[in-house]
C-alpha cells in the first residue's frame, strides 16, 4: 500500500483539526489527539504544520481569501451596486464556511497570533467604506459597520436554521436597517414588507406591531418560502414553523404569484 500524497495528507489533518476543534475547543484539543484520530505520529503533523496556530490560520483561510476576492470584484462597481454586492456576497461567504466561522467565533483571541487578524481587520474596514459609500457621514458609517454585524453573527447563533432560510432573514434585516428612516423615539415598531416598498393603502399612520407573530415576509423570506415549497421539501406547517408566520400569512405569499415585496 502507497502512502498518500503530501496534499492528501495535510487536508485529512485539516479536517480531523476542524472535527477536534468543533468538539473540544482549539485550547483542548493536542496535536496529540489529531495524530491518534489520523494514525499520524506528531511528527507527521509538524511535518506539514510547525505549530498548532499553523492548523488555526489555515483553516481560516479560505474563508479570508474569499472575502478578500468578493472585496476585489466590488471596488470598482459603483456605489449603490458595490455595497449590495458586498452584502449579498458577505452572507453567502459566510454561509460557505458555517463550520470554521463558528470554530473562529469561539477562539477568535487566537487569531492575534499571525497575521491572519490584521487581515480580518483590513477586511472589515475595506467593507465598511464600500458599505457606507464615499464621503459618508458618522451615521452612515455605523450604519456599514451594523450592517456587516449583521450578515455574519446570526450565523454563529442560529446553527439550527437552514442555509436557505437564515440567508433570507439576514438580507431581509440588513435591507431594512439600510433602507428604513430612524424611528422617533416614541414609535412603534413597523412591520411588513422590506420599507423600500410601501404597503397598499399606508398612510401618515403606521401599523402597530401586535403580539404574537409577524403578518408578513420581506422579500428574501418570500423567495425563501416559495423555493422550499416548489421544491416539495417543506410543507406550509414547516414553512411557517421556519420562518416564525402563520400558516395564513404563507398561504397568502404562496397564492399571490404576482405579489411584489
Amino acid at each position: 500500500m502507497t502512502a498518500d500524497p503530501a496534499d492528501d495528507t495535510r487536508t485529512r489533518i485539516l479536517r480531523a483539526a476542524l472535527d477536534l476543534f468543533a468538539e473540544h475547543g482549539y485550547q483542548r484539543t493536542s496535536l496529540r489527539q489529531i495524530g491518534e484520530r489520523l494514525r499520524l505520529t506528531k511528527a507527521a503533523i509538524l511535518y506539514h504544520f510547525p505549530a498548532k496556530e499553523h492548523l488555526l490560520a489555515a483553516l481560516v483561510e479560505p474563508l479570508v481569501a474569499d472575502l478578500e476576492a468578493l472585496l476585489d470584484a466590488a471596488q470598482g462597481q459603483p456605489t449603490e451596486q458595490a455595497r449590495w454586492t458586498v452584502l449579498e456576497g458577505w452572507v453567502d461567504t459566510m454561509l460557505a464556511h458555517r463550520r470554521p466561522l463558528g470554530m473562529l467565533f469561539h477562539d477568535i483571541a487566537l487569531v492575534g497570533r499571525g497575521d491572519t487578524y490584521h487581515r480580518l481587520m483590513g477586511i472589515a474596514m475595506r467593507a465598511n467604506d464600500l458599505i457606507a459609500g464615499p464621503d459618508a457621514g458618522r451615521r452612515e458609517r455605523v450604519r456599514a459597520v451594523q450592517a456587516v454585524a449583521a450578515c455574519s453573527d446570526p450565523i454563529v447563533f442560529f446553527t439550527d436554521v437552514p442555509d436557505e432560510v437564515l440567508r433570507a432573514d439576514m438580507l431581509d434585516g440588513v435591507r431594512r436597517l439600510l433602507a428604513m428612516p430612524p424611528a422617533p423615539p416614541d414609535a412603534a415598531p413597523l412591520v411588513g414588507a422590506a420599507p423600500a416598498v410601501a404597503a397598499p393603502g399606508a398612510g401618515a399612520t403606521a401599523h402597530r406591531r401586535q403580539p404574537g407573530r409577524p403578518r408578513a415576509l420581506g422579500r428574501e423570506q418570500v423567495e425563501a418560502a416559495r423555493r422550499m415549497h416548489a421544491a416539495g421539501t417543506h410543507s406550509v406547517n414547516a414553512i411557517a414553523t421556519t420562518l416564525g408566520v402563520s400558516r395564513a400569512t404563507v398561504y397568502r405569499h404562496l397564492d399571490d404569484s404576482n405579489e411584489t415585496v
